[in-house]
């Protein structure tokens, strides 16, 4: 590692951005190569690289000097794209085995799920962001609230408030069992 590398280093732990955006540019090429060669997609490479970016800016005081820093942004970057792989797999099984079942749905699912559609748009913007994300982005309580840019207990209160509001709309449209 050079000297100027460990200087903007330092010096980006200290709040200095100029810093921090000096390594980016340093290596912004090699690791969107990198995420490029592991997805095939120069959108999701982009993606990709500003996380590694961010992830390394987030956790850049566990960086230890007696490795290079490119080694630990290829490790950042790899692993993203392993995760990025792996949610794709299984977007790609839920929507297989989704439409696998939409075949075998009866009218009154479909009905149901239509009814619950309508409902889920009637719910407050944020209410209905906390439902996507958690139930069917399947994102935790603490990932949702990341998202939104709230804490964990108000993911948790708009969840509580849109499940009642969903279970009284969907009981009034007849799309609902008293569970």
């Amino acid at each position: 590692m050079t000297n100027d590398e460990q200087g903007e280093i330092r010096r980006s732990l200290q709040g200095d951005h100029e810093a921090f955006e000096s390594l980016v540019r340093r290596y912004q090429r090699v690791i969107y190569a990198l995420t490029y060669r592991m997805t095939g997609s120069a959108a999701d490479a982009e993606d990709l690289t500003q996380e590694t970016f961010i992830r390394a800016h987030q956790q850049l005081a566990a960086f230890r000097a007696d490795a290079k820093f490119s080694s630990w942004l290829y490790r950042i970057a790899v692993n993203h794209c392993l995760n990025w792989r792996q949610r794709g797999l299984r977007r790609e099984q839920v929507h297989a085995e989704w439409s696998e079942g939409q075949s075998y749905n009866s009218d009154s699912d479909q009905k149901l799920s239509q009814r619950v559609q309508e409902a889920l748009l009637q719910l407050d913007s944020k209410q209905r962001a906390a439902v996507v994300l958690t139930t069917y982005d399947e994102l935790t309580h603490a990932e949702a609230a990341r998202v939104l840019g709230c804490s964990e207990t108000t993911v948790s209160w708009r969840l509580f408030v849109a499940r009642r509001k969903l279970k009284r709309l969907l009981q009034k449209s007849g799309g609902a069992s008293d569970e």
